[in-house]
This record gives C-alpha cells, structure tokens and sequence, in this order.
C-alpha cells in the first residue's frame, strides 16, 4: 500500500500530508481479544468475543483488507476458532481480559429499550508491549484499539514508528479502571492521560459522542483528523480548517457494542480504496449500523457484502488511492461520487432487513424485531460457546 505525499485533493484527504492507497501490503491492528458478557437487570443476555480489535477486523477481513493483528489472551481464552485468521499471543501469566457490560432497562414497560451501559473490566491480560510488535518493516496503516488498558505511550510510540498512518480510537488512551468499584471502566482527559504528547503524530483520532468532551476539540483537531461518532446522528469530522457531518443509516438497535470498532474498520477501508473521508466515513457508518443490529460480532450478509465490494473495486480502478491533503472537502453532498456511493450502502442496508424499509416499520414492529433478534442472537451464542467450551476440553 503506498503512500503518497501529495498536493490536497479536491475531493476530500486528511491531515498531515500522507496517504494510504489500495496497493495495500498489510495494515497493523494492535488490541486486545476480550470475552464479553452482557447482562441486563442482572440477567445474563449474552456472552462472546469482544475487544476492538475482533470487531474491526471482521470488517477490514470481510472487505478484503489485509492486516496484521497483535493481540494477547490467556490461556482461557475461548474463541479461538473465531480468530483464527489473527492468532493472538498467548500469555502464560494472565487471563484472558473479561469485560462485564451491565445494560438498564430505559423503558420499564418495554423489555428492549435501554439506556446507556455500565462497563466494567472484571480481568485483565499482560498489555501489548513495543516488542509484541513486528518490526523490521512499514505497515501502510495501523489501528491502536486497546479496550482494557493494554497499549500504553510507548507501544503507540511504537506503532507511530511503524505505520506510515494510524488510527486511534480514543478509547485506548483514557480508560482508567475503578478497581474498588469492581473495575468500573472511567474516563480520564486525554491530556491527563500519558498519551497527549504524541497527538501530533497522529493521523485520525475517533470518540464516541460520550468521550469528546475529554478530547478538547478544538485543540486537537489543530494536529490530526477528529472524527465523533454519535449512533443515530452519524458522525461529525473535524479538522483544522473545518468540520462536517456524515450521516447515518437506519437500524434496529440491540447491541452498541463494538460499533465504533466496526466504524474504524469501515473508515479504513475505504480510505485505502480511494474515497474521501467523508465517503469513507459513510461507509463507516454502514458498518456501524449492522453492528448495532447483532450481538457481539456481527456476521454480515454475503451478497450485500458483494455489493459494497464492488463498489470499492470499482473506485480502486478510478484512483490510485487517497492522498491526504491538508483540506476536507467541507461540503461532500455537492460530489456525484459521494451521493451515489450513499444510494449504494443505502441499498445495501435494504438487503439486511427484508423486503421493508426500515420507513416503512412501525414502532410495535421494530420492537418484535428487537426481541427476535435478542433471543435469536443469545440462543446462537450460546450454541457457539458450548461449541468453543467443548474443543477447549478435548485438547486438554
């Protein structure tokens, strides 16, 4: 994947004067594997593989995007088989991190809806070290989607070495964990947080809408592309000269988990196929709306996937690959290949929920839905973990 220092482009880029393009060699995703358990007034209603990293690449390994993912588990760790295209290290001193995700019934006389979750880290694995790291080599990208502490200044440090692009989800920079709270998951500033010193050297920087305020904006959009997800509202993108907003694509909420993570793989994606950031940022979007539809990491329907490959194929012949300029096309909706590349995902979006627009559901309906796909969703879960369980016992 080359990178490309070249004058901006009038159809979008990014910060920093560098580009990915889609002669990609590999990408670099460093996270933690997690197992995640989701309760809801103290029931159990799920339980899986979590962690950024999981969630992200079965994005960039749906679309084709190759990467390399530097992840430690223990030796408890019980989704291997899912893995396996991203085997992770092994940690002989430490247990797979496990994140408890604690959900609150918004709506006592509706069982679906929810308000916001409470998070609590209940383990921990050994953290990714600089030489957890490949070296001897450029990547064209890297991610750094820590989840559980586990990437610290000088593993970032590290990365920035080695990627000629990174992505950081701010997640992986300003969680700090209430262990007399049993590991209650809190924010910090991002400029109390070790990591601030390195946020010139960073290309793009995403926050939910939750953790912007621990950002200050507008001062770190002066160094790098800020990118705020906001579910439903979309996204909004920051840079130095400017800001936009990327909307969203409608969905049947059950899940937020690993949104954000599947809004990054989608991102990259398209960045390194030639879109804009706002282009790339619709197809982030997508992701993050099919996402939301599943619990924990969502499977993704074959000829949709076929669609939106094709689309990306069909860009990579057109360009040679992004180019980030120090300019973002501040008024995307004006480009027919914008316009025409949201008609597409918005088409593709049909192929996920049947013959009906999601316009076209009324409240009751929508509601079923949530409720089918919860009990489904759990019932398949647990099918697959007895699965996993059960292998793990035969080899030992």
């Amino acid at each position: 994947m080359a990178i490309t220092k070249e004058a901006p482009l009038a159809d979008g880029g990014g910060i920093g004067g560098e580009g990915i393009s889609h002669h990609a060699e590999e990408g670099l995703v460093v996270g933690n594997y997690c197992h995640d358990v989701l309760y809801r007034d103290g029931r159990v209603i799920g339980e899986g593989l979590g962690g950024a990293a999981s969630f992200t690449t079965n994005v960039l390994d749906a679309l084709s995007l190759p990467v390399r993912c530097v992840s430690r588990v223990g030796s408890d760790f019980a989704y291997l088989s899912s893995v396996s295209s991203h085997p992770p290290i092994f940690s002989s001193s430490s247990s797979t991190t496990l994140f408890h995700a604690h959900f609150i019934d918004n709506n006592k006389d509706d069982d679906v809806e929810r308000r916001d979750r409470v998070l609590k880290r209940v383990r921990s694995c050994d953290p990714i070290s600089p030489s957890d790291l490949p070296g001897g080599r450029m990547f064209s990208f890297g991610l750094a989607v820590g989840v559980g502490g586990e990437i610290s200044p000088e593993t970032l440090e590290c990365m920035l070495d080695l990627c000629r692009v990174v992505f950081v989800d701010i997640q992986a920079l300003i969680r700090v964990f209430d262990d007399e709270d049993g590991g209650t998951v809190r924010l910090v500033p991002l400029k109390d947080s070790g990591f601030s010193h390195l946020l010139p050297r960073i290309g793009f920087l995403k926050a939910s809408a939750e953790e912007s305020p621990l950002i200050e904006i507008e001062e770190a959009r002066k160094h790098c592309c800020v990118i705020i997800t906001d579910g439903k509202d979309g996204c909004r993108v920051y840079w130095k000269d400017g800001e936009l907003r990327v909307p969203s694509f409608p969905a049947v909420q059950i899940d937020p988990t690993g949104a954000g993570d599947s809004f990054l793989g989608g991102l990259v994606t398209g960045m390194a196929h030639g879109f804009s950031v706002a282009g790339a940022a619709l197809l982030g979007n997508f992701f993050g709306s099919l996402t939301v539809a599943q619990i924990g990491v969502p499977k993704f329907n074959p000829p949709m996937l076929q669609i939106v490959k094709g689309e990306l194929s069909r860009k990579t012949t057109q360009h040679s690959g992004i180019r980030e300029g120090r300019e973002i096309a501040a008024e995307p909706w004006k480009s027919e290949e914008y316009n025409s590349f949201r008609v597409c995902l918005q088409g593709a979006t049909g192929m996920m929920c049947g013959h009906k627009t999601f316009e076209q559901r009324d409240e009751h309906e929508i509601a079923r839905q949530q409720k089918i796909l919860l009990s489904s969703a759990y019932d398949e879960m647990r099918h697959v973990n007895n699965q996993e369980k059960s292998r793990i016992i035969d080899l030992h």
